[in-house]
């Protein structure tokens, strides 16, 4: 599948910017600012505490999906885009 909106544990690979690379699990969308923070991805901060990175979700590509009924149906739904034809 070309592309599929990311949700919370699904697990990603970074692939450009400083972090390029790295693999991790999901761990929040921050929808207001267009983010995503992924797990083991941080900056620490100047009084020792670590903050997590937001990554543009078009930096990132989906290694496995978290799947449920609803996210199953899209995929299968998107089997057949041509035209009835099952597309492998």
């Amino acid at each position: 599948m070309k592309s599929i909106p990311v949700r919370k544990d699904d697990e990603v690979l970074i692939t450009s910017g400083s972090y390029k690379g790295r693999e991790g699990r999901i761990t929040s969308v921050y929808r207001k600012k267009w983010v995503v923070h992924v797990e083991r991805v941080t900056n620490e901060k100047v009084n020792g505490a670590s903050a997590p990175v937001g990554i543009s979700p078009s930096n990132l590509s989906v290694i496995k999906l978290k799947l449920n009924s609803n996210r199953e149906a899209i995929l299968n739904r998107r089997a057949y885009t041509d035209k009835g034809k099952e597309v492998e």
